[in-house]
């Protein structure tokens, strides 16, 4: 285990100390440490390749991903607690057409979806992210929070109901407390996925002054002049560190989640 645990963390390993090393040293040399630690990478590529630096990308892909997670997680949880616990004309139905969408490989929609939010106007925004979040498109986590519903004993709501709560309060003070690990794992999801995203970010984002982290390493791939590999590889390096300590601070409960969701593998 300890074995394939350091072929899996090499590349991780490797991509943090080249970026303490020269461009010639990175192309030129096998050692995995650096002859000398040069923090020029960090300093010059914090800057940027223009006129807006890294601080920038990284402002503005926290007003990005933020709202998109909130959004995400509170229009599918209320999604969620519909299918799992009321009983409603074409539940089945709409339901299986909600599972379906999950089938759709994203270039097949990427299209009409570019249409649609250009003639609403929302294009280098960040709303083609943060709308559809809000109105509970991503089926995969109302799935996951309907098995996670769908476990908790339904004594708990007749239990709420003689004390006197209504349908919402059930889910607010009931549910929702339990429903914590789910709701972590689901926050985690999408805010790796939102974090990671270049192919969206690419063709709904058209002004530098609004490209993401993601957009912004990639314009420090000028293929018109030398790259600073080391520049590119250190704020790598600082692009992934939100989605570690995310994962880190939250496994407890990503695990819990994932366990109890019947998600398996």
């Amino acid at each position: 285990m300890c074995v394939f645990g350091l072929i899996m963390i090499y590349p991780l390993l490797w991509l943090f100390t080249a970026s303490f090393k020269t461009n010639e040293e990175i192309f030129g040399s096998l050692s995995l440490l650096p002859s000398h630690f040069n923090w020029d990478g960090y300093i010059n590529g914090w800057k940027g390749s223009g006129q807006y630096s890294f601080g920038l990308y990284f402002l503005n892909t926290f007003k990005l991903v933020i709202p998109t997670v909130f959004f995400t997680v509170v229009s599918s949880t209320i999604v969620a607690y519909g299918f799992a616990r009321f009983t409603f004309p074409f539940k089945n139905v709409l339901f299986s057409l909600m599972i379906s969408t999950l089938m759709l490989p994203n270039a097949v929609v990427i299209i009409p979806k570019y249409i649609m939010f250009k003639n609403f106007d929302w294009l280098n925004s960040y709303l083609p992210f943060i709308i559809p979040a809000a109105l509970a498109t991503h089926a995969f986590f109302i799935f996951m929070l309907v098995q996670f519903f769908r476990g908790l004993p339904r004594e708990l709501d007749e239990s709420a109901k003689m004390d006197g709560c209504n349908s919402f309060m059930i889910l607010v003070r009931i549910l929702l407390p339990l429903s914590k690990p789910a709701l972590i794992s689901a926050g985690i999801f999408q805010f790796i996925w939102t974090w990671n995203d270049f192919f969206n970010s690419l063709i709904y984002i058209t002004s530098v002054k609004k490209f993401t982290v993601a957009l912004g390493l990639r314009m420090a791939l000028d293929n018109s002049t030398s790259v600073a590999w080391n520049q590119v590889l250190a704020m790598s390096v600082i692009a992934i560190i939100p989605c570690i300590l995310v994962f880190f601070f939250c496994q407890k409960y990503f695990v819990e989640g994932i366990a109890t969701t019947g998600i398996k593998g």
